[in-house]
């Protein structure tokens, strides 16, 4: 099976589906990573945005990811660019990997790059005759998906969990890897924060630890 895993900015896939990617490599799947963003100078030195790209081989190597996408759009910035450009360059990739499941960012967050990479990934991924895309997830990411949301928003509703019981630490091992991006207890981007988040969801399910994902669509 193929699987593609889409982010806005690195580290987003880590913390929505780390251990659901984990899973899907113990299981022998292909799993592939588009990375929509980057950093720039400035605001960000030379030095970190060297640091930030090392950051991406390193969590390559621990989760098993088969190969990386980097599209390159300013981080920050994905509403000055053309939204044609952006639904190209996923479309591209969804082309070549011909995923059967992907995962996306959320649809009501309060970051505004995660909404439009979920949207645009809607026309990426869209049913047309000949599409490989069979389920289409978006993950949790609790840090901007559960306050200050827009009015009218629903906000993020579950309705798929995964037993990441076996594969939580290799979730954390590549959190590590995030140097740039981590803080420290008890911001919810810390590795404690991302621990206790998965065992809360693996509470709701009776598991010992899960990831939650909000099914988009899944054809049968």
């Amino acid at each position: 099976m193929r699987v593609l895993a889409i982010a806005a900015h690195p580290d987003d896939e880590t913390i929505g589906a780390g251990g659901a990617i984990a899973r899907h490599v113990a299981h022998g799947d292909e799993v592939y990573w588009c990375i929509v963003t980057q950093g720039y100078s400035p605001p960000w030195s030379e030095e970190t945005l060297a640091e930030a790209r090392s950051q991406v081989d390193e969590v390559q190597e621990v989760l098993g990811f088969r190969e990386v996408f980097l599209l390159g759009f300013p981080t920050v910035k994905l509403n000055t660019v053309p939204y044609i450009d952006l639904c190209s360059a996923l479309q591209q990739v969804v082309d070549q990997v011909q995923p059967e499941i992907v995962y996306t960012t959320p649809r009501d967050d309060i970051n505004q790059d995660h909404r439009i990479v979920y949207e645009a990934t809607l026309v990426a991924a869209r049913p047309l005759p000949g599409s490989s895309v069979r389920r289409l997830l978006c993950y949790e990411i609790s840090t901007t998906a559960r306050f200050g949301l827009p009015a009218g928003s629903t906000g993020f509703a579950p309705n798929v969990f995964v037993d990441i019981s076996r594969y939580l630490e290799k979730k954390l091992e590549a959190i590590r890897c995030y140097r740039t991006e981590l803080r420290e207890y008890p911001h919810p981007r810390s590795v404690k924060g991302l621990r206790l988040l998965a065992e809360e969801r693996g509470l709701n399910v009776g598991l010992q630890a899960a990831e939650c994902f909000q099914l988009v669509r899944e054809l049968l």
